[in-house]
């Protein structure tokens, strides 16, 4: 029996289940190196998440969607503050004062844009894109974060046609910048 693809809505929601299973660790970690390594992890997941959305889910959004462009705006406008944050965290210690203020500020604000994708706009375009094109979408997804930055770049474009082009080479220096500080990203 041949195995069902999965839609664009499934990958995402799945992404969503893995952040919030790092949310949890880095919760809990009392060790300084270990809520580091966790909020970095954090960081690349979110970075690849947001970018395989603006190029696939939300261009689909925008078309199937009767308030589309109205909900993708306000969409990639939570993504432009979460990646301000995250660049932020990106540079400060974690014995800093404002690192632990700064990531629960970042945790809150994604949890509420889940929410408000798995309860809002993802049922929505469950119903209203044909599954063959869900299907297409889900594998555009899981490309698309295979060779996403893992670092938030919150100057680069965050619409086709220009992210699509130039999310693959920022995506290679940051893996590469990864391996050579040994930045844990997942």
């Amino acid at each position: 029996m041949a195995q069902q693809s999965s839609t664009v809505v499934d990958v995402i929601v799945q992404d969503h289940r893995e952040v919030e299973e790092l949310f949890k660790q880095v919760e809990a970690a009392t060790d300084a190196t270990d809520r580091r390594n966790l909020t970095d992890q954090i960081i690349a997941e979110l970075v690849r998440h947001s970018v395989a959305e603006e190029q696939y889910l939300y261009p689909a959004m925008r078309q199937h969607l009767a308030n589309g462009d109205d909900l993708v705006d306000e969409e990639i406008s939570e993504h432009a503050e979460a990646e301000e944050v995250m660049k932020e965290l990106e540079s400060l210690d974690v014995a800093d004062a404002s690192f632990q203020e700064k990531l629960n500020a970042l945790i809150s604000d994604v949890r509420h844009h889940i929410e408000e994708e798995e309860n809002e706009a993802l049922p929505r375009l469950a119903e209203t894109c044909p599954q063959d094109e869900l299907i297409r979408l889900g594998e555009q997804v899981e490309r698309a974060k295979r060779v996403a930055p893992t670092r938030p770049h919150p100057s680069a474009p965050d619409t086709p046609p220009m992210n699509k082009i130039l999310a693959p080479g920022a995506g290679l220096i940051d893996r590469i910048r990864d391996a050579l500080s040994g930045r844990q990203t997942g």
